[in-house]
């Protein structure tokens, strides 16, 4: 029998599941693009993208996606035959850091371990060494999507005003904009990047580049770039065309208004936060509980290096590729593939998957996702430890002590799993 009928739910780390009320916002004739209520619209917006930002200075919007965003920040401060030290911690960092070697500069690579942070140390002895500040930006990655680790942004500001290096701050924030705690302002970063399709809630096809006063200052030495990246009529244009160097995206205008009443307006960035980080202490309590007694399956260990909004996992043998494609199967349930943590076509490749909990996420979307996986793990007989889906309950209930939730109403129910005999754990109850 298969129990994929229905609704699908993408569990991916983006795009990210985009909101009843958003499709409906796009679902409207075509505006007039030269006038009229689109560009009161428009510059609200960009207010809002500010406070998702937690930036006074400026907000720009690209048809694009995040890769295109990559190069835009680099065409806006650097040129060519520059350095820049590129600090990596997992897929798309390794990403930016072609998109620059590929623009011509010159790009030292600092990789960390990806089940680790940046190396702090590291960084200050290449910074401390750099005495003609040859190297011009940092280009990191808040929240890496691919090994779902959490990097601190305000250690490396630290680290550069601590040794009064000029280089710019840059942070990729595409996977943690609107889900991870982010202070573009107060944690001293000078660029930042997002796009629309992750916690911004909204389809493919929008990205952001916010900038302060110093990467201004950077793009102003540089004389003439591409007119397509430059965000100068972007942020100041003398016409509403030059928001977007040509006709406006309007359809997705109108899914973006609409997810920000929702993120800003409503919510609160802040209740955002908080509820993406309730969500994946929920992931995480499930995983532990399913790994317990034998060694974590989650490729990060330190909870503060934990994103909020994705969690990347290791099974034994191609067992993440199973259980991938069982769900999405037998359940209607899709995980995310493993991305960077091995080559692909290899058997390890196999063992890798990732869960997005981002965006427009509820106690019931994460839940049914850990409730469909524990159901994956009974069916293709993966060894883990029952209890995974009560500890998660446990969290979104906010009950500290998990073994007695456990042992109270349905959730007593550990005894008798999906991967217990039933008439052996009644008579244990018994």
């Amino acid at each position: 029998m298969n129990l994929a009928n229905g609704r699908h739910y993408l569990a991916i780390p983006g795009p990210s599941v985009t909101p009843d009320r958003v499709l409906r916002a796009m679902h409207k004739p075509a505006p007039n693009i030269y006038g009229g209520p689109l560009l009161d619209t428009v510059a609200s917006i960009v207010e809002d993208l500010k406070a998702v930002a937690r930036t006074r200075h400026s907000a720009t919007i690209y048809i694009s996606n995040g890769h295109g965003m990559w190069e835009a920040a680099l065409a806006n401060t650097v040129r060519a035959g520059d350095k820049v030290l590129s600090l990596v911690t997992g897929h798309f960092g390794e990403g930016w850091s072609k998109v620059a070697q590929a623009v011509g500069l010159q790009v030292e690579v600092l990789n960390s371990d990806l089940s680790s942070t940046f190396d702090l140390a590291k960084i200050a002895e290449v910074l401390s060494a750099d005495k003609s500040h040859e190297i011009k930006a940092l280009l990191t990655t808040h929240v890496d999507t691919s090994s779902s680790v959490k990097n601190d942004l305000y250690a490396v500001r630290k680290i550069l005003d601590d040794l009064g290096h000029p280089a710019l701050l840059m942070a990729d924030c595409i996977a943690s904009m609107g889900c991870d705690r982010f202070e573009m302002d107060d944690w001293g970063i000078d660029v930042a990047l997002a796009s629309s399709q992750k916690g911004l809630m909204v389809p493919p096809g929008l990205a952001f580049l916010f900038f302060n006063e110093k990467a201004a200052e950077a793009r102003a030495k540089l004389g003439t770039i591409s007119p397509y990246w430059d965000w100068v009529p972007r942020a100041t244009p003398q016409a509403f065309y030059q928001y977007f160097d040509g006709t406006a995206p309007t359809h997705h205008l109108f899914g973006l208004r609409e997810a920000l009443d929702m993120l800003v307006l409503e919510e609160g960035v802040e209740n955002a936060w908080a509820r993406h980080e309730t969500l994946a202490r929920a992931v995480w309590a499930a995983f532990d509980a399913w790994s317990q007694g034998g060694e974590s399956w989650m490729m990060i260990d330190d909870l503060k290096k934990r994103s909020h909004a994705v969690t990347a996992a290791r099974l034994d043998g191609p067992n993440g590729t199973a259980l991938r494609d069982y769900l999405t199967e037998q359940l209607g349930v899709t995980l995310g593939i493993g991305l960077g943590m091995a080559p692909s076509g290899t058997p390890e490749w196999h063992s890798y998957f990732r869960v997005g909990h981002m965006g427009h996420v509820n106690a019931h979307m994460v839940l049914g996702t850990l409730g469909a996986i524990e159901t994956g793990l009974c069916a293709l007989n993966i060894e883990h430890t029952a209890g995974g889906l009560s500890a998660a309950a446990a969290v979104c209930a906010g009950v500290q002590d998990r073994a007695a939730f456990s042992a109270s109403g349905s959730a007593a129910s550990n005894a008798e799993s999906c991967c217990s005999d039933p008439a052996e754990a009644r008579m244990q109850r018994s």
